[in-house]
């Protein structure tokens, strides 16, 4: 009974996933998740999805039974019509599901086809953790084995004559009782760091930073899909740039001008200081309106990403939102400098995309992790 009624459960997770999947573009732009990103589920609306229930009543006439003719009304009750006031009707309702962090990102890659990201690097740094070794016959009562327990007993009942197939009553004695034991392990831990850039100059306005944001959380539930340790920094930057928390960074209203190597010189910085690339892999992430002070920057942006921050880390992804303001300019700064992503043996190492609105997070998405790195 217990599997069958489990099985059931498996497949209406199923059916929910399979809903998820279907507006997954729709979930994808929309905030309201990003206010639970602090915790292990999120809620949310699928439509369609009605869950079983009995409904008592007279099965003895309906639809498709006894007597009448096409447009005779159900049950011989005419349509009132549209009138005001709260109408009878059941409606639609919506079901809202509990879905982990974890689940929504393997969604989130069974959609848009990311392969697995392949850390590099050493994995020096390790964790402990318990892990289940084996079975011993003491031990904690929290720590008991239901299953293997109930199996002692009825072996010890088989053998000794005392099974009742016709009441098949079992009783576990002291000596069938079962429990897990643990062993402490060392795992390697392979971690990341997301160094995440942004422009807050006077032509980057609160739709834009929205646009940021929401393309921030999702990169961010992906790479810790995918990672154990997660480190996680913001840089800000108008003519100058600073490292600032992660409230800051989603909230601050800067004015004046863009000198985008300042995030960069920054962020450079921070790596060389923090995260070596032997024990860490970076992710460096760059959002901006595409408008930069000069093409002497321009120029000084290029060689810094060439020789400074490709090679500590594992991918850049520069994300362009589009701005009535902004010229537009950098993304084809970076295009012309790097045609080919600057490509290595596991592929682009430089990824772009623009994105003008929310519907464009999703192929966004699939642009800077289609590479798996």
């Amino acid at each position: 009974m217990v599997n069958a009624i489990e099985q059931d459960h498996q497949r209406f997770r199923q059916i929910v996933r399979g809903k998820i999947r279907k507006d997954l573009r729709r979930f994808l732009s929309k905030g309201e998740l990003i206010g639970k990103e602090g915790k292990k589920f999120v809620s949310i609306p699928v439509h369609d999805v009605d869950t079983p229930t009995f409904r008592y009543g007279d099965n003895s006439g309906g639809v498709g039974m006894g007597d009448g003719e096409d447009g005779d009304p159900v049950g011989g009750q005419p349509g009132q019509g549209k009138k005001p006031g709260g109408g009878e009707q059941e409606g639609k309702h919506l079901l809202e599901v509990d879905v982990t962090l974890e689940e929504l990102a393997d969604i989130l890659a069974e959609e848009l086809k990311l392969p697995r990201i392949k850390p590099r690097g050493e994995h020096r740094i390790t964790t402990v953790r318990d892990k289940c070794t084996g079975i011993r016959p003491i031990g904690p009562a929290s720590l008991r084995h239901f299953k293997r327990t109930y199996r002692e007993a009825l072996k010890r009942q088989i053998s000794t004559g005392l099974y009742d197939p016709a009441n098949p009553v079992i009783i576990p004695i002291k000596n069938d009782l079962r429990f897990r034991s643990y062993n402490e392990v060392r795992k390697p831990q392979s971690n990341a760091a997301i160094i995440y850039m942004m422009d807050v100059s006077g032509s980057m306005g609160d739709e834009q930073k929205e646009l940021v944001r929401l393309q921030a959380f999702w990169i961010d539930t992906w790479l810790r899909r995918n990672y154990e340790g997660i480190e996680s920094r913001y840089i800000v930057h108008d003519v100058r740039a600073q490292e600032v928390d992660k409230k800051t960074f989603f909230s601050v209203k800067e004015d004046g001008g863009t000198r985008i190597s300042s995030a960069y010189e920054c962020a450079k910085q921070l790596c060389k200081e923090r995260y070596d690339p032997s024990l860490w892999n970076v992710y460096l992430f760059h959002f901006s309106d595409g408008d930069n002070s000069s093409d002497a920057d321009n120029r000084l942006c290029v060689k810094l990403i060439e020789n400074e921050l490709l090679p500590l880390c594992n991918m850049f992804g520069y994300c362009q939102v589009t701005s009535a303001y902004g010229s537009g300019s950098f993304l084809n700064v970076l295009g012309e400098a790097f045609p080919d992503g600057a490509k290595d043996e596991e592929g682009p190492r430089l990824l772009t995309s623009k994105i003008g609105g929310r519907d464009d997070i999703f192929e966004s998405l699939r642009t800077l992790f289609k590479a798996g790195r």
